[in-house]
């Protein structure tokens, strides 16, 4: 990933000792991720040291995907912008349930 812009990096650190991190870069021009059809690399978790509650990315060679603890499972990758809206969205139900 050489050539690939950085977009957006996030990280916070709740008072409850939850990790929620966002990365998300642009890859260059007629470059896609192997597995993925855009050109953009991501990775986002949520979760806490050493145990990832919710993660979205797109490795190579698994394409786009989300976690959800142990689970993996294919996401339809739209934008980065609803990409980044879902997983705040499940983020946020996350933190209501485990209260």
């Amino acid at each position: 990933m050489a050539s690939a812009i950085l977009l957006l990096h996030d990280k916070t650190i709740f008072a409850d000792g939850a990790i929620l991190e966002v990365k998300l870069w642009r890859l260059a021009e007629g470059d896609v991720v192997r597995g993925s059809v855009h050109p953009f690399k991501y990775s986002l978790f949520y979760g806490r040291a050493g145990l990832r509650l919710l993660a979205y990315d797109n490795e190579a060679g698994k394409g786009d995907h989300v976690h959800r603890g142990e689970v993996e499972m294919p996401y339809a990758f739209t934008t980065p912008a609803d990409l980044i809206e879902a997983f705040l969205a499940k983020v946020a139900s996350l933190r209501e349930s485990t209260g």
